[in-house]
């Protein structure tokens, strides 16, 4: 696997896992991606049990129900799970039958050779561990153990992100048994809790706000909340205190940015509720947790994930130039020269070998129509000299002549200049649709519109072929193999933008790239 589509799958990893709330919904999702992406037919999860101190097998795919009994806990320490979840670092062997630690007779009955283990972390602790085998090859490289040790990480904080908000569901139901048990719940808590009143005045806060924010609770509590939030992240908690007022319903987690003492900038996972007394707003409890250091891991993957498609589509431009001014202007002498051949009269050619140099000829040229049209799929010359509506009118020609596809483009609102990086997207987009739409869909026609907006540029390539039933998420592409729109997804948001795809069987499919204006 190529290390931009091992960026582009880890990424969207993350994104999946984000987006989960119990571990149920983690698990069989990070199955199949761990599969996939490695291509791996054995793959076991363990969570850990800290009140037994034992790992449990809480998902597993290539194995017999059999096996995953035998192995269905395992102590610390024991076996290769077991010492991984105790060391913290991966453990891996070449051939599980010869090794003491192991189950060898149920591992032989299961033909399995080559085990790889690595642990699960979150915030420096193992939550539990993943465990790939196959029966395939002898031995796993250092390059798989590094990719299964980075996605073990984004499962293990995802694990251990959904064990919070399960902890936050019942922490409603506990403040009512007790308000004793409310407070040693409060104060002990790992995440940071701000109470404050009406006018913003904190009121309460626990002992995790010390670590979070650098100021003792004592003299937390009588400060404005309104100290810690900067202009951006002043004018969200406004947005967030008057959806709250007005009994709007609100994204129960969203990001949140707040200075420190120390000057700097803690990023924040937040909750927040309002506080009622008799019916009437009292004040609002923030319960936040610091993901400062997952949010610079992610931001670091995109960023190279950013230089990689940059290096590509360099290299794509690259390629490009010489298929078209190396092979191609070699190509283009070949054609004149068996036209001069065999057009010359001074040549006295037989008939026979006339036919042959026309044959030729014909051949050349056939073969220079191709070689420019993968030179300008690799990179689009047109859309640097004439703009992203003349390079998309180009692929809409391209297809229709290609096959039985009439190709629409239409152009709605006021044109404006795009950054070169904004006409690229669009470009990859409308390419990776009408490719899809040219493989699969067998579609009568397609509509392919750019609307120039006040704030935004969209784009909607509409067909009306076979269609699809598509995922919850787009990003659940990934973990069947299906990276194109993927990716696509991937190069939007980079942007700042969104992809979205719609699609039925037997009703089309319909897919929308929107940009913002800060990015064209």
């Amino acid at each position: 696997m190529s290390r931009s589509r091992r960026l582009i799958t880890l990424s969207t990893l993350s994104g999946i896992l984000a987006q989960a709330e119990k571990i149920e919904d983690i698990l069989p999702t990070a199955i199949g991606i761990v599969a996939d992406v490695m291509g791996i037919e054995i793959v076991r999860i363990y969570t850990l049990d800290t009140r037994t101190n034992e790992l449990v097998l809480s998902a597993y795919r290539g194995v017999t129900e059999e096996f995953a009994r035998m192995v269905s806990r395992v102590k610390l320490g024991e076996g290769l799970n077991g010492h991984a979840a105790e060391t913290g670092e991966p453990m891996m062997v070449s051939e599980a039958t010869q090794d003491p630690r192991l189950f060898r007779e149920a591992i032989r009955r299961e033909k399995i050779r080559a085990q790889l283990v690595v642990p699960m972390k979150s915030r420096g602790q193992v939550v539990g561990t993943i465990c790939v085998a196959t029966r395939q090859k002898q031995e796993f490289s250092t390059e798989e153990m590094e990719l299964l040790t980075a996605i073990g990480n984004q499962i293990g904080i995802a694990i251990d992100k959904a064990s919070l908000y399960q902890e936050q569901a019942s922490l409603t139901e506990l403040l009512r048994l007790s308000e004793a048990k409310y407070r040693e719940l409060f104060q002990d808590a790992s995440d940071a809790i701000i109470i404050h009143d009406m006018e913003g005045n904190i009121t309460d806060a626990n002992k995790a706000c010390e670590k979070l924010l650098g100021y003792p609770v004592d003299e937390l509590v009588s400060k404005k909340a309104s100290n810690f939030l900067r202009t951006d992240a002043l004018a969200l908690a406004r947005q967030i205190r008057k959806k709250l007022l007005s009994g709007e319903k609100i994204e129960q987690r969203y990001e949140q940015h707040l200075a420190r003492r120390d000057g700097s900038e803690a990023i924040i996972e937040m909750v927040t509720r309002l506080i009622t007394d008799n019916g009437k707003p009292a004040g609002f409890e923030n319960i936040g947790r610091d993901v400062t250091d997952e949010r610079k891991m992610r931001d670091n993957l995109r960023f190279y994930l950013k230089q990689v498609l940059q290096a590509q589509e360099e290299e794509r431009k690259r390629i490009s130039r010489e298929l078209h001014d190396d092979a191609g202007q070699s190509l283009l002498l070949l054609i004149h020269r068996l036209d001069a051949l065999a057009s010359d009269p001074a040549n006295k050619l037989p008939k026979q070998a006339k036919d042959k140099v026309t044959r030729l000829h014909r051949l050349a040229v056939k073969i220079l129509d191709g070689l420019r049209s993968y030179a300008q799929e690799l990179w689009p010359a047109i859309l640097d000299h004439m703009g992203l509506v003349a390079a998309l009118g180009w692929m809409a020609e391209k297809l229709e002549r290609e096959g039985k596809t009439k190709v629409v483009v239409e152009v709605r609102g006021a044109e404006f200049e795009l950054s070169p990086e904004a006409k690229l997207v669009l470009f990859r987009i409308a390419q990776e649709a009408l490719n899809n739409v040219k493989k699969h869909s067998e579609a009568a026609k397609v509509v392919v519109k750019l609307e120039y907006k006040l704030q935004k540029i969209v784009m909607t390539i509409t067909d009306n072929g076979k269609g699809f039933e598509p995922p919850a998420r787009l990003s659940d592409l990934a973990s069947i193999g299906k990276l194109g729109l993927t990716g696509m997804e991937e190069r939007a948001r980079l942007l700042g933008g969104i992809l979205q795809v719609q699609s039925r069987p037997g009703q089309g499919t319909t897919v929308t790239a929107e940009l913002p204006l800060s990015s064209t």
